[in-house]
């Protein structure tokens, strides 16, 4: 079953991000159609694109496609990013914004109350780690 699977897709562009996120939103498209019945051929819909795009052979059309995607989604990706490091992160380090330009920085945890200074417009407050 394995090389009938292999055999097929040969030539045939496969998955990737874009495809991943299809299939997301089409199956979360599906579940609540559960209850508002129009979603649930929007989540049909997307499943489709998606396992077209999957066994298309114009892999240059879909690499263009998914070039596209993660050109406009690269801010919300790396911000999911940034909040994803900053999560694990937590017990080492605490965030603060500067009150004035609203420059981020982070101090070490557990030093008390210190004195901290923007690296941006030097501003100088006090807060506690």
């Amino acid at each position: 079953m394995r090389d009938f699977f292999r055999r097929l897709m040969i030539g045939r562009y496969g998955n990737d991000g874009l495809n991943r996120t299809l299939s997301i939103f089409g199956l979360v498209c599906m579940v609540v159609g559960l209850f508002l019945h129009p979603f649930y051929w929007l989540g049909i819909a997307l499943l489709v694109v998606c396992y077209f795009r999957m066994f298309s052979r114009n892999t240059a059309a879909r690499y263009r496609e998914n070039i596209w995607y993660y050109n406009k989604t690269a801010a919300l990706r790396t911000r999911l990013n940034q909040y994803k490091v900053r999560f694990s992160r937590r017990k080492i380090y605490r965030y603060f914004r500067c009150p004035i330009c609203k420059q981020e920085m982070r101090v070490p945890r557990g030093r008390g109350r210190i004195s901290v200074t923007c690296p941006k417009c030097k501003y100088e407050f006090i807060k506690k780690s």
